[in-house]
């Protein structure tokens, strides 16, 4: 049973999440249930509920990693161009307009961290779906039930950063490999869809 708060995977029978000891009331249950009931009737090709809403597993987006860094670099930059303007070039170029430029050094990083910000996985009860956009979004669906494989890569370089990149085969015709790039602890969110494939076809 996955908290629907955090994302957890619990005992069927716990009453309280047990990484952020959310309580599992009976109402909460029931829509589980129901949820569950939906999805299935969904891909039967009956009628559900149009407020229903399936249990959001996890949402997670490509690391941030590197946009940090990105950013303390900018900083560095920005101290080292300021420091050596004032002392070397204060005759020629004023502090301002040094600070200025400096400043300027943040939008390289603020591109990616935008480039971030547009791609994002979630995985519910019955699919995963990959949304890229900022404004205009566009929502890829994977359904569970026709993912054939799941494959965690790394590069060395990845596995000592701790991330790395999730491959998804399903057996749509029409849909190619999907790869979630450059996650955080990928073989935890694989355990994660590995587990909800093996619900659903329980």
């Amino acid at each position: 049973m996955y908290c629907i708060n955090c994302g957890a995977d619990n005992l069927e029978t716990a009453k309280f999440c047990r990484k952020c000891g959310a309580s599992f009331s009976a109402e909460e249950q029931e829509t589980r249930v129901a949820v569950r009931g939906a999805a299935a009737m969904a891909e039967i090709g009956g009628d559900a509920d149009s407020d229903t809403k399936e249990a959001e597993i996890f949402a997670i987006s490509p690391t941030l990693m590197f946009v940090k860094v990105g950013y303390a670099l900018a900083a560095l930059g920005a101290l080292f161009l300021a420091a050596v303007t004032s002392v070397f070039l204060s005759s020629f170029i004023s502090v301002w307009l040094s600070v200025f430029i400096g400043l300027l050094l943040f939008i390289i990083p603020a591109y990616y961290h935008l480039k971030h910000k547009m791609v994002s996985y979630t995985l519910t009860e019955s699919k995963l779906e990959i949304d890229k956009g900022l404004v205009s979004r566009t929502t890829k669906s994977v359904p569970i039930r026709r993912i054939q494989d799941v494959t965690v890569s790394a590069s060395v370089f990845q596995r000592m950063l701790g991330f790395g990149d999730l491959t998804i085969d399903n057996a749509s015709d029409d849909i190619e490999k999907v790869v979630l790039k450059n996650i955080n602890n990928p073989k935890f969110y694989a355990d994660i869809l590995l587990r909800q494939m093996r619900r659903l076809d329980q």
